[in-house]
Order: C-alpha cells, then sequence, then structure tokens
C-alpha cells in the first residue's frame, strides 16, 4: 500500500521507518502540513496520514479523491481538524489514533501538584536566588474534594490514579461506570461543581460542551477551586475564566491546552510576536500553569499514534474491522 505521511515530527521517524520495513507499505514521509499547496505531494497513494495542523475541509478532501486517496488517518485522538461530512461524501474512510490513557492521566494529577504546591512561584524565586518560603504555603491533596467531569479511559485513569491520595472523588459522566464506584461518588454537574475544591476535565469538545466553564457554571462553584483542563481549550470561555483569575473565585487554573492554539504549541515562536492576547495575559499570574499541548507525549504515546496511523489504513484497505475508524 502506497501511503504518504504528512506532518512527520523527529520523534516518529524511527517508528514509521520500523514500520516500513515491517509491514506491506511504501511510505513517503513529508514533514509539511497538507494543504492545497502540498497536495500533490499525495500522487499515487492510497491513503494519507496527518497530526492536527492539517485541515482537511471539503475542498481539500476533494482534492484528495481526485488524487485516488481512499483512505485518511489522523495521529491524533482528535478529529475536529477534518469535516468528516464531507470526507463521507468525498467517499473517503477516516480513522483517528488511540493511546494509553495514562499518560495524560498522569500529567492531570502533576499539575494539581504544581498549583497546590505553588511550584511556579516557588520556580521564578529560585531562578534569582530567593529561598524564601513567605506566600509559598500549600496544601495536601489528600484533604481536597477532586470532581472529575467525564470518565472515559483518561478520565477513569484519573480516578484510580488519584484514589491513591487518599482524597474524596466525585464523578460525573452521562453514563455512569459501575467499575469506578469504589473509587468515587458519582453525582450531577450541579453537585460537582457545588462541593468541589479541584475540578478536572475529561470531555470531547461538542456542541454541548464547548464552553461549559462560563459565568455561569462558575458561579456554581466554590470560591477558590482549581480548575484543570488537560482535554480541550473550548471547553473554557476564556473570557470568563480570566476575570475568574482576577477576581480570585478561581484560586488556581492549570491547563495543557488552550483556545486557538494552533500555530504556537508545538512550535518555536521564541523570536515571533505572540498573537493569542489571552495566553499571553493568562500566563503571566503566578497561580496560572500553562504546558503547550504536551500531556500526551511520552514515548509510549508517540508509538502507539505512529502505529494507530498506519496500521488503521492497511485494515481499512485490506477490509479488516477497526475500532479506530470514525
Amino acid at each position: 500500500m502506497n501511503i504518504a505521511v504528512f506532518e512527520v515530527s523527529h520523534d516518529e521517524r524511527e517508528e514509521l521507518e520500523r514500520l516500513s520495513r515491517e509491514l506491506p507499505v511504501a511510505m513517503r514521509l513529508v514533514d509539511k502540513n497538507l494543504s492545497a499547496e502540498t497536495l500533490s505531494l499525495a500522487e499515487g497513494a492510497e491513503g494519507v496520514s496527518i497530526l492536527g495542523r492539517s485541515k482537511l475541509d471539503r475542498s481539500l478532501l476533494q482534492g484528495l479523491r481526485d488524487k485516488g486517496v481512499r483512505y485518511v488517518s489522523t495521529r491524533t485522538i482528535g478529529v475536529d481538524h477534518i469535516d468528516l461530512d464531507a470526507a463521507r461524501e468525498c467517499g473517503l474512510r477516516v480513522s483517528h489514533a488511540a493511546y494509553p490513557p495514562d499518560a495524560v492521566a498522569d500529567f492531570t494529577v502533576m499539575l494539581m501538584l504544581l498549583v497546590l504546591r505553588r511550584y511556579k512561584p516557588a520556580m521564578w524565586r529560585q531562578n534569582v536566588n530567593d529561598y524564601s518560603l513567605n506566600g509559598l504555603m500549600g496544601r495536601s491533596l489528600r484533604k481536597q474534594t477532586v470532581g472529575v467531569v467525564g470518565t472515559g479511559s483518561i478520565g477513569a485513569t484519573v480516578i484510580r490514579e488519584l484514589s491513591g491520595f487518599g482524597c474524596r472523588i466525585l464523578a460525573y459522566n452521562l453514563t455512569e461506570c459501575e467499575e469506578l464506584r469504589p473509587y468515587a461518588s458519582f453525582v450531577d454537574l450541579d453537585t460537582l461543581y457545588r462541593e468541589s475544591d479541584i475540578i478536572t476535565f475529561h470531555v470531547p469538545c461538542t456542541p454541548e460542551t464547548r464552553r461549559m466553564v462560563n459565568r455561569e457554571s462558575l458561579a456554581r462553584m466554590k470560591d477558590g477551586v482549581v480548575l484543570v483542563n488537560t482535554a480541550r481549550g473550548e471547553l473554557m470561555d476564556i473570557d470568563a475564566i480570566t476575570e475568574g483569575i482576577e477576581t480570585e473565585k478561581i484560586g488556581s487554573l492549570a491547563m495543557d491546552v488552550f483556545e486557538h492554539e494552533q500555530g504556537i504549541y508545538h512550535a518555536d515562536r521564541k523570536t515571533d510576536i505572540l498573537k493569542n492576547k489571552d495566553m499571553v495575559y493568562l500566563r503571566q499570574f503566578p497561580n496560572v500553569v500553562l504546558t503547550q499541548h504536551m500531556a500526551f507525549y511520552t514515548e509510549e504515546s508517540i508509538i502507539s499514534m505512529v502505529d494507530c496511523g498506519i496500521q488503521s489504513l492497511l485494515d481499512m484497505k485490506e477490509g479488516r474491522k477497526t475500532r479506530l475508524e470514525l
């Protein structure tokens, strides 16, 4: 099978080269995004694989079809960069990737600990040889009530990991999971908002969840609530979040994702002017931790995403069932 692989990063090459030796595939590796300007590089390929910076709209999908492409994989879990309805209309089959949930779950718990123990201002002080403790008193995770919104594979793993700290755990999901009942109490969203000291979000961005954290929902939360988001930046109404930090309604904020992060995160922009004013403003606060969409970024996750991206193309072509097809 001929496959054109776009957005190839340095950390994927070794695994892609291994797969090209072991699987019946011929791969063309392209560093650039798949776009109208690079579409010609898909010539002769039955399948293409991309990451999240390639925006596959109707026009580009039609262009792929006209080039003879029949299968598309994204080496990401999220698929909001692909017009799935247009893909179906073009007769293109699309798959996404999966990776072990512990990568994001570990990172989520780490962010909770970072903000509870005030690591960011402590790190700032060390950089100027200030080793004072005033203002750095933290809180124990064991003493907190943690609300977990979304109990899919990542949210469930967060709950299991938190159970080892001995904290009280509340969970909200459209479908309650019996396997998690030994670790967490399932409650409605209002109860979770009202009783949680820390709230972490593990839901996809859909019309129902977009900006679910807004002025109205913040008003239902505790004063000084800690918010953690390793899911999607679009879950947060950034104006409301910023106001919450300024008024101290939000005690601490930790986000690995940010709305309109595209073109900033995963790129070296240190000599550039950043055009996301909200991101630049929020990151100044000592109680705000922003990381560059890296919760997933482990060796195991990269290997899994690459393997999913190539193997699912083969599975779709050869008529094998794959749980990754959308």
